[in-house]
C-alpha cells in the first residue's frame, strides 16, 4: 500500500494541474515500491511516466532522446550494495554529528513531511585525497540501507558535448525513481567554474544543466559530491548543497584512535608507545595509514614464525619517511 502522504499529494497535483508536483510524487511512489522490491509495479509506473510526460527538468534545447536505462545498462554508473559502516570510520565529532543528524532526518522523513518539510539530500565533501570522502558517502548509503550509485565519468563525458547533456539526463532520470545515494567523485571534473576563460560555451551549458538537475532531485535521492580541489568548483555549486563538510588529514587524536583500532582488530601490539607512533605518523592521510597497516601485516605474515613486530614497524616507518619526505623519525625508541 502506497504511503498516505504520497496519495494525498497525487490527488492534490491532479486537482491543481500541477505537473511538477505530479511528476515528483509519482517518482517518490516508484522509489517507495522499489524499496519494497515491488519491481514490476515500479517498472510499470516508470513506463507510464516516461510515455506520458516530457520531464520539465530536461534542457529544452536538447531534442535527442535520452538513453533507455535498465538494470543491465551500467555504462553511466556503478550500482552497488554498500558494505562500509559509519561506526568503522574515524571522524571528527562535528562531522559525525552532522551525518547522524542527516540520517535521522531521512529515517523520520514522514514526520518532517507532516510539517511540509523535506530531509536534506545534497552534500558536498571537500578536502585532500585519501581522507575518506568516498568511504563516508558509502557509509551514509549503508546506514540508510539504500543502493550506492557511483557516477562513471568515462561513460558520461563524451567527445560530443551535446551527448554529455543527454547522458546526464539519462542518469538523473534513472536516479529519480530510486531511493539511493548518487555519488559524484572528483566533482570538479564536471562542475568546473563557468567563469573559467579556458572552458567552452558548451561546457558551461553542461554545468548549468547539471546544477539544474541537482536542484530538482527529489529528497529520496541523496546526492553526494566529493572534490580534492574545491577552488575549481563553480561558485553556484556551493549554493546547491545544504551540508558542506571538509575532511582533513587525521589529527593526532584520530591517528591515536586508528592505532588503537588497528591493534584491536588485528590482535597485535605494534611494540611502540602510542605517542611515538603518533608523532611519526603525523601528516599522513587515512589512506596512508591504511597502507602502513597493510605493509606491517604483509611483512609480519611473510616472516612467520620468527616475526619481530618492533623491527617490522621500524622498517615500515623508515619506508614512509623516504616515500613522503617526512621529517626525521621522532622518538628515541624508534632509532
Amino acid at each position: 500500500m502506497a504511503r498516505a502522504d504520497l496519495i494525498i499529494k497525487l490527488v492534490e497535483a491532479g486537482s491543481k494541474g500541477n505537473m511538477e508536483l505530479f511528476n515528483k510524487t509519482v517518482e517518490a511512489l516508484i522509489a517507495e515500491e522499489r524499496s519494497k522490491n515491488h519491481n514490476i509495479l515500479a517498472d510499470k509506473l516508470t513506463d507510464v511516466l516516461r510515455q506520458n510526460n516530457k520531464p520539465k527538468f530536461f534542457n529544452n534545447e536538447n531534442k535527442t532522446n535520452t538513453l533507455s536505462l535498465n538494470k543491465n545498462n551500467q555504462t553511466l554508473f556503478f550500482e552497488t550494495i554498500p558494505d562500509i559502516n559509519l561506526r568503522n570510520l574515524i571522524l571528527e565529532p562535528k562531522i559525525k554529528e552532522s551525518i547522524n543528524e542527516l540520517i535521522q532526518e531521512h529515517f523520520r522523513r514522514d514526520l518532517l513531511r507532516s510539517y511540509n518539510l523535506e530531509p536534506r539530500n545534497r552534500i558536498i565533501l571537500a578536502g585532500p585525497p585519501g581522507n575518506g570522502k568516498t568511504s563516508l558517502a558509502e557509509a551514509i548509503s549503508s546506514e540508510l540501507m539504500i543502493p550506492f550509485i557511483v557516477v562513471r565519468y568515462e561513460g558520461i563525458v563524451d567527445s560530443y558535448l551535446g551527448e554529455t547533456s543527454n547522458k546526464l539526463n539519462s542518469l538523473f532520470e534513472y536516479a529519480r525513481t530510486r531511493q539511493c545515494v548518487l555519488f559524484f567523485d572528483e566533482f570538479d571534473t564536471i562542475g568546473k567554474e563557468r567563469g573559467d576563460t579556458q572552458e567552452t560555451g558548451e561546457i558551461k551549458r553542461v554545468v548549468s544543466s547539471l546544477l539544474l538537475q541537482i536542484d530538482r532531485l527529489p529528497s529520496h535521492v541523496i546526492v553526494i559530491t566529493a572534490t580534492n580541489h574545491p577552488e575549481l568548483l563553480d561558485r553556484a555549486v556551493w549554493r546547491r548543497f545544504q551540508l558542506k563538510l571538509k575532511l582533513e588529514n587525521p589529527s593526532k587524536k584520530q591517528i591515536g584512535e586508528w592505532i588503537d583500532k588497528f591493534q584491536r582488530d588485528n590482535q597485535m601490539s605494534l611494540d611502540y608507545s602510542k605517542r611515538t607512533l603518533v608523532d611519526n605518523l603525523e601528516g599522513l592521510s587515512f589512506s596512508n595509514l591504511h597502507d602502513f597497516g597493510l605493509d606491517i601485516k604483509r611483512k609480519y605474515i611473510l616472516s612467520l614464525p620468527n616475526s619481530n613486530v618492533r623491527n617490522i614497524v621500524k622498517d615500515v616507518l623508515n619506508g614512509l619517511k623516504n616515500q613522503f619526505s617526512l621529517t626525521e623519525l621522532r622518538g628515541e625508541d624508534v632509532e
